[in-house]
């Protein structure tokens, strides 16, 4: 995921140390609890009663590896699967979860968790992921930037083509960027293998900007969130709006809902891991309700098990997408680097 996430996510995760972060009660010598390492993407964020209350019932510390976004995560994982870097990924979404299996990167664990709810994401019949959250790539726009102009809004992937959005529209790279990817999976979805190409040609020739990540697009170059940018059209996630209410109670942004493509993100033992028996322990706890009902207002994602009330708000300024895009895992994987290389000669000449 992730992936982005929206700005207070990742002000939120800004809070905690980049890199390597041991959860632990202040600086007592550890002496029984037994330390289970994670490898996850920089917009981990969890309230540290949470980890503390994790620690306290079961003995268990959680020490915390941030590994980049979604692709720099599942690359690293590939890279060390022979001497793992930690005993649990989180973070590996479905645009790059075929990559981690067909390398061999986890092994099977059945979580009991895993029957409530999150087996609805389910994509591998070893049992090898299990679903933690769900987060959906949409097009977002900036309704006040509209609204001051007396432009009518884009709905659709179409209207983003039209001559009225001209240099309107910040995307992320589909090479770099989870969400990047996940947009472009969704034209291949929308458009089929044939019509693809054509749809992105059009929008290069209607002026859209492709910066390296989520960050870069949405905070610098997108004008509804920190203001600082001139594109009133990006790609983020439909979440994205809650974590921009004005003072009215009103999001100043809005997804299109009819432009998603749906992005899972899981969780799993890593092969080879020192702590095999602890780390299910730990993916048991990501999908229990103790950490699922923290993802929303933390992550900024939908939790995967269900029955996890949400915040009040979302309901009505960040609803979930009924029909959003998606591709069988299999073709992902088959299809991915000779679209990616596809998709970058297309905008990059």
């Amino acid at each position: 995921m992730r992936s982005l996430r929206a700005v207070a996510a990742l002000t939120l995760a800004g809070t905690l140390t980049a890199g390597c972060t041991l959860f632990s009660a202040g600086d007592q010598e550890e002496s029984g609890p037994v330390t289970v390492t994670i490898a996850t993407h920089e917009s981990w964020s969890v309230p540290q009663q949470v980890l503390d209350a994790f620690r306290d019932q079961t003995g268990i510390r959680i020490n915390v590896h941030k590994e980049g976004d979604a692709g720099e995560l599942t690359n690293k994982l590939v890279l060390t699967k022979d001497d793992p870097i930690a005993d649990v990924a989180f973070g590996v979404d479905s645009t790059f979860a075929s990559r981690a299996l067909a390398e061999g990167v986890f092994e099977p664990y059945t979580s009991p968790e895993g029957d409530r709810g999150p087996q609805r994401y389910s994509i591998d019949p070893q049992n090898r992921l299990s679903a933690v959250d769900v987060g959906d790539v949409c097009v977002n726009i900036d309704t006040e930037w509209f609204a001051e102009r007396e432009l009518a809004e884009p709905t659709s992937l179409d209207d983003l083509t039209d001559s009225r959005y001209r240099d309107l529209l910040v995307v992320e790279n589909a090479a770099t960027s989870s969400p990047g990817l996940a947009f472009l999976l969704g034209t291949i979805a929308s458009y089929g293998e044939d019509g693809w190409q054509d749809y992105w040609s059009k929008l290069k020739d209607n002026g859209v900007l492709v910066v390296s990540g989520w960050t870069e697009a949405y905070t610098q170059e997108f004008s509804g969130s920190s203001g600082q940018g001139d594109r009133p059209i990006v790609v983020s996630y439909a979440s994205s709006p809650a974590a921009e209410l004005g003072d009215d109670g009103q999001p100043r942004t809005k997804a299109l809902l009819d432009t998603c493509y749906r992005q899972v993100e899981y969780a799993g033992v890593l092969a080879g891991g020192s702590q095999t028996s602890e780390a299910g322990k730990v993916v048991d706890f990501l999908l229990s309700q103790q950490f699922q009902s923290t993802v929303a207002e933390n992550m900024f994602v939908y939790p995967a098990r269900a029955g996890v009330a949400l915040p009040a708000h979302w309901e009505r300024v960040a609803p979930q997408p009924e029909e959003p895009a998606t591709l069988p895992g299999e073709r992902v994987e088959s299809g991915r680097e000779e679209w990616i290389k596809q998709w970058r000669a297309l905008v990059e000449n």
